[in-house]
């Protein structure tokens, strides 16, 4: 797991092509610097040091962590795509994403540990997106922080884009919109979310792609990501999800949420290869449609 960068500027210092060209934080950099894990044509250096054209800098990733924190379970983990940066997995319904008093041992983040001690990976478990326990699809986990700092920032800057399916009530009389509207942790409750003037800036948009009697197939796209971003937005226009018993009401055709995360788009930080990934509607959310 190393990173190699070839000097086309021979003006900067090696400080500042780490921060500026390949975009690692300061925190990561100091780490980098301490563990002695940043080299100049194969040998340690001062990162202070100016650089010339063609010099090589390379950082060396491979370094282990402790992550004796979460308990290894084993899992049928569905996995989409490895290689020896990032991992992405098809996270089912119902299981979380994170351990937690209730999900000890059997948090997605359980069986993704079991699967790095597998292939002798002794790194931080890292998910870069999040979807909560009951909505399924694509989850990508970094294999260490330098990916994770990458992601997070092109999801800033709207290079990761997520896009989801959701099942909701009603018909739509607007087919394709956005919906903008502020998210605020509801008074008093650690998990419900509520639209409120004092929340962040929120913003979903919204494609109908198939009508039924009294619900709707929706492509979602989220420019922001907001904790229940989805299940709120269209709860407070007035389509909550089928089955979410937390923003509208529980259903007898599916016993929760209906909403997938089925599609992922982003560019790979080290090769810079444009990626992306499906995952088909799991088998509850067909049997709805066919209802």
């Amino acid at each position: 797991m190393k990173l190699e960068y070839i000097v086309k500027n021979n003006q900067f210092t090696i400080n500042h092509i780490l921060q500026n060209e390949l975009q690692i934080s300061s925190r990561l950099l100091y780490k980098l610097i301490r563990l002695k894990k940043i080299f100049l044509n194969g040998i340690l250096c001062d990162t202070r040091k100016k650089v010339l054209e063609n010099d090589v800098i390379s950082i060396d990733f491979n370094y282990e962590e402790d992550n004796s924190n979460i308990v290894p379970t084993k899992m049928n983990l569905d996995i989409i795509y490895e290689d020896d940066w990032l991992l992405i997995v098809n996270k089912p319904a119902g299981i979380a994403i994170h351990p937690s008093i209730l999900h000890y041992s059997d948090s997605l983040s359980n069986g993704i540990k079991f699967h790095f001690d597998s292939i002798s990976l002794n790194k931080k478990i890292r998910p870069v997106n999040r979807l909560d326990s009951d909505t399924s699809g694509l989850v990508v986990f970094a294999k260490c922080e330098y990916i994770q700092e990458c992601l997070i920032l092109q999801m800033k800057n709207h290079i990761f884009q997520k896009e989801y399916l959701a099942i909701c009530e009603g018909n739509f009389d607007v087919i394709s919109d956005i919906i903008s509207l502020p998210i605020a942790r509801k008074e008093n409750s650690i998990i419900e979310r509520c639209i409120s003037n004092d929340g962040q800036m929120s913003i979903t948009h919204y494609e109908v792609l198939k009508q039924f009697n009294d619900y709707v197939l929706v492509k979602c796209i989220l420019e922001t990501g907001r904790t229940h971003q989805i299940r709120v937005h269209f709860s407070a226009i007035g389509h909550p999800l089928i089955g979410d018993s937390l923003y509208g009401s529980s259903s007898k055709l599916i016993h929760r949420q209906a909403l997938h995360c089925y599609n992922l788009k982003f560019t790979h930080p080290i090769t810079k290869e444009n990626l992306e990934f499906f995952s088909e509607l799991p088998s509850d959310l067909k049997k709805l449609l066919k209802e």
